[in-house]
């Protein structure tokens, strides 16, 4: 489980290529201060297994995932290369502020950048749903968004995009700074718009005195 506050930009060290998945080598620093083996970290939205953990000097680190066929398929990480930046967030822990908003790290498509206008003080960013899974019945005018990992709020819910405002700390310490127009990102819904959608139809679904008794108990 993660918030959608990204810790630090990582970057990728090395691809190894192990036929229908890859192993991802990242350096980084602030994530590795307390890491272990098996432990989970969000790498642009999508959750990783540290499989490896190799200390370079005294201030910068490498951890290895594995990332599989399924992770390749429907997240934006099989498009990495040598040198990416990437965004990174460790687990929360139970005594952590929820600063964002609940995030899973199982993304549930990729976006595109349609365009961004940039102002004096934040850039307003138009991406574009994927072509499949319908996400845009999930996202509602200040509603929850997950982008590239990055707990943003939803401007303006269109009919096969959505608007986010990117204020200055959000430019500076993530990829969003530097995405541009065509640009992959990974977008994760909001977990609790699709355990209110799956309620609402069981419910709807029900006989109508089935839906009476209930509601009567309630």
């Amino acid at each position: 489980m993660f918030t959608g506050i990204i810790e630090e930009l990582g970057t990728v060290a090395a691809i190894e290529d192990q036929g229908d998945a890859v192993r991802l080598a990242i350096s980084c620093e602030t994530v590795l201060t307390d890491a272990a083996l098996g432990d989970s970290i969000a790498v642009n939205g999508c959750c990783l297994t540290v499989a490896g953990i190799d200390d370079c000097d005294q201030r910068i680190g490498t951890f290895t995932a594995d990332v599989m066929a399924e992770t390749l398929r429907r997240t934006s990480t099989g498009q990495l290369s040598v040198g990416d930046r990437v965004n990174l967030e460790r687990a929360v822990t139970a005594e952590k502020r929820l600063g964002g908003h609940i995030v899973q790290g199982h993304v549930d498509g990729v976006g595109r950048i349609v365009s961004r206008e940039p102002s004096e003080h934040w850039d307003v960013v138009e991406i574009a749903h994927p072509d499949e899974g319908d996400l845009g019945r999930y996202l509602v005018d200040k509603g929850s968004i997950t982008v590239d990992g990055t707990s943003l709020t939803v401007v303006e819910a269109r009919p096969t995009s959505f608007t986010v405002s990117l204020i200055p700390e959000t430019l500076q310490r993530t990829t969003l700074g530097f995405r541009r127009a065509g640009d992959p990102v990974n977008l994760e819904v909001d977990v609790l718009a699709k355990h209110v959608e799956k309620l609402v139809r069981a419910y709807s679904a029900a006989p109508a005195a089935q839906r009476d008794v209930e509601g009567n108990d309630r």
